[in-house]
């Protein structure tokens, strides 16, 4: 059983990371290089549609990493497990106070409604999202190298 609930939780970040990775590698810069309103309004809809699903991916991880270091509290390893769930506990709250604030403004501007500084909002909340990704990479590899 705890193989399983190994396996499963390392998947699932795994997943998570990769969502995240292609959202500031690959989505952002081609949203930033589409042409005149295109770019914002991808920007809007990808807040809308991740901003509903991610929430529920980040807090679901680091359950599944808390479960799997209480399940796992006397067996090898389990240090790593406990310092990845520490950096998806600091993903949440980097993501409740700086990036969270940002998207639900993004996810509703329209060319018409978006405030001067909108650019300005978005670089920001990509330069977190940088350092976020950073962070669930870090708690990802360490419960890779936990399994071992």
């Amino acid at each position: 059983m705890l193989n399983a609930l190994e396996v499963f939780t390392t998947v699932v970040v795994g997943l998570m990371v990769g969502v995240e990775f292609s959202v500031a590698f690959v989505l952002n810069p081609i949203l930033n290089a589409l042409p005149e309103d295109s770019g914002q309004l991808g920007h809007a809809h990808g807040g809308r549609m991740l901003g509903a699903v991610m929430p529920v991916w980040y807090i679901g991880s680091l359950v599944l990493s808390a479960l799997w270091a209480i399940a796992a509290w006397h067996h090898h390893g389990v240090a790593l497990v406990v310092i990845a769930a520490a950096l998806l506990i600091l993903s949440v709250i980097m993501s409740l106070l700086l990036l969270v604030p940002i998207n639900n403004r993004n996810k509703t501007w329209t060319p018409e409604n978006r405030p001067e500084d909108w650019k300005e909002q978005m670089n920001r909340w990509e330069r977190f999202h940088y350092v976020r990704v950073a962070v669930i990479i870090a708690a990802f590899a360490l419960l890779v190298a936990a399994l071992a």
